[in-house]
């Protein structure tokens, strides 16, 4: 990271400036380390006070961090804390944003993504096509989960098809009648 100090400033010491390649290394980690970051450091003496104003460009946003001791070193460096903040704050405020999905937004909708578009299969050659028969079904009309032993009492009720969501896996079942009279299970 490159550093550039604007303003009158005392000199540091080997172990401070040791000190402070240490905290900016430790931001320039924060930063994704994507390229050579620059920090621009303004000192400021006001009374007895040393000012310290550290400025940063991170992904197009300009980040200020001001600190203000009586030591110059320590107004450093609470400056740089103070960005080190933002910074975590803001990489973690742009890591939690919600990236919307189709299947995401499918299920937010309450459709299955499987069954948004359906997609016809092709007829065989020789015959005439069909159109295609789409049935919708919510498993959400009996909310009470069922075993198998009871969606099939419930198909010999002369129903064409049982969505149910079985006791045990807690998952999506689909039995369904046949044209020759034998049932199809199918797990979602």
């Amino acid at each position: 990271m490159k550093i550039t100090f604007t303003g009158k400033q005392d000199k540091l010491t080997a172990s401070q400036e040791r000190k402070l390649a240490l905290a900016f290394g430790r931001l320039s980690k924060h930063l994704d380390r994507r390229g050579e970051k620059v920090a621009q450091v303004i000192l400021s003496t006001e009374r007895h006070i040393k000012q310290a104003e550290v400025r940063m460009n991170y992904y197009g946003h300009t980040i200020i961090g001001q600190g203000a001791e009586p030591d110059q070193f320590a107004s450093i460096m609470q400056a740089v804390e103070k960005i080190e903040k933002q910074v975590l704050k803001n990489r973690e405020k742009w890591r939690e944003t919600k990236r919307e999905t189709p299947a995401r937004a499918a299920r937010v909708r309450g459709v299955s993504p499987l069954l948004e578009e359906p997609v016809p299969p092709e007829p065989p050659k020789g015959r005439p096509a069909k159109p295609a028969r789409v049935v919708r079904a919510s498993a959400k009309t009996n909310g009470k989960p069922m075993t198998f032993d009871e969606a099939m009492l419930a198909i010999e009720d002369g129903k064409d098809y049982v969505v149910y969501r079985d006791a045990g896996s807690d998952q999506v079942h689909v039995l369904i009648r046949r044209s020759d009279g034998k049932v199809d299970l199918v797990e979602a």
